[in-house]
């Protein structure tokens, strides 16, 4: 399959940029980024193959470094599937405005949903951490998790990571001021949430935190360092707590080789979902997340299922003494590195169900 030219005109750049610094082996990055992508993927993975023919082990530095992250976010988003990601989705009667909030550990924007049925009444929050090159807009277009916030009556906000902290804008789950409390990256993170919490009537037992991949991964790192600021937490294709502590060690982990199997304080009610195919994130990861939760309950049910024309999938539920589920892990079978049961007007998402959106807000409505 050919190219097109828009992919091509990628291409000769970053490898013009990249020969003007030191030699870098980026088959193994390239590979990593487009592995699960369409036959058109597969053909720009070849090209970019040619690139390894220069020396391996030396690393790219600078601006030549970030040049490599841009080309990666821009090839991983350009090449999806299904509507455009910028196809705008149909308008909601809520609000969805932008905020930004600021502390010692830096500044990150955000945007806030705030449903029609909002009368000034507690309700609940969710906070929605999305994943490498996405933004609050494309991740609240395919999670759908606004046109939800008009069925249920929730605040939905969406902290946006910056390209200034990570050129694919990956939350900084694998950093190591980034696993503490009251520093780096959650200390914003929950600073947004009590902002939002200050400025409108928010009930402060359902306050909920859910992410994607890198935002999955941060997530479970909020709800396991504020564990009184979060009721529960949601992870899509998210990796354990502090189971990396720099770049390596999260390829590592990444592929399921945990370096860090430590897990800080009590079991956090979680709900946590991965495709048995997902090659960015090893499916290992879910079943690590449940460790914690399994080892602190005292019974488990599996509930195989399937989806009326599309995925399979199995349910394990672990519950405490008095029959509260405290944790579920929902494995869906054939699915890859993307949100189950989301809309195509975004991106990483795969419209086959089941429909995690609605089932973490299920989950999250019992876990007051």
């Amino acid at each position: 399959m050919k190219l097109n030219n828009k992919l091509f005109a990628q291409m000769r750049a970053a490898t013009k940029k990249m020969m003007r610094h030191q030699p870098v082996d980026t088959s193994k990055v390239i590979q990593d980024a487009l592995k699960n992508a369409s036959a058109m993927t597969q053909a720009a993975q070849e090209q970019m193959r040619n690139l390894s023919q220069l020396q391996p082990g030396a690393g790219l530095t600078g601006a030549g470094k970030t040049d490599m992250h841009d080309m990666l976010a821009e090839l991983s988003r350009g090449l999806g599937t299904g509507v455009a990601a910028n196809e705008p989705a149909p308008a909601l009667p809520g609000s969805f405005s932008e905020g930004s909030y600021t502390n010692a550990a830096g500044t990150r924007s955000y945007k806030l949903y705030v449903p029609s049925s909002y009368t000034g009444r507690p309700a609940p929050l969710v906070v929605m951490l999305h994943g490498c090159t996405q933004d609050p807009d494309d991740f609240a277009r395919g999670t759908r998790m606004n046109v939800l916030a008009e069925e249920t009556g929730c605040l939905v906000v969406y902290p946006a990571q910056s390209r200034q902290a990570n050129p694919s804008r990956c939350w900084n789950w694998f950093n190591n001021v980034d696993q503490q409390r009251g520093q780096g990256e959650p200390s914003i993170i929950a600073g947004i949430t009590r902002e939002i919490m200050q400025e409108y009537a928010v009930d402060a037992g359902q306050v909920y935190v859910a992410g994607l991949s890198a935002g999955g991964a941060m997530a479970t790192i909020m709800g396991t360092l504020y564990p009184e600021l979060y009721a529960a937490v949601g992870v899509h294709s998210g990796l354990p707590f502090a189971s990396a502590h720099d770049l390596p060690s999260a390829l590592a982990a990444m592929k399921g080789d945990f370096q860090r199997r430590h897990q800080a304080g009590k079991p956090i009610p979680i709900i946590v979902f991965h495709g048995d195919q997902d090659k960015t994130v090893h499916p290992a990861n879910g079943d690590q997340l449940m460790v914690h939760a399994r080892d602190n309950t005292d019974a488990m049910a599996v509930e195989p299922g399937h989806v009326p024309d599309g995925h399979a999938f199995t349910r394990t539920t672990h519950k405490r003494a008095d029959g509260k589920v405290h944790a579920e892990h929902w494995v869906i079978h054939g699915a890859g590195h993307a949100w189950s049961g989301g809309s195509a007007h975004g991106s990483y998402t795969d419209g086959k169900g089941p429909d995690a959106s609605r089932e973490m807000l299920r989950f999250f409505t019992t876990q007051r």
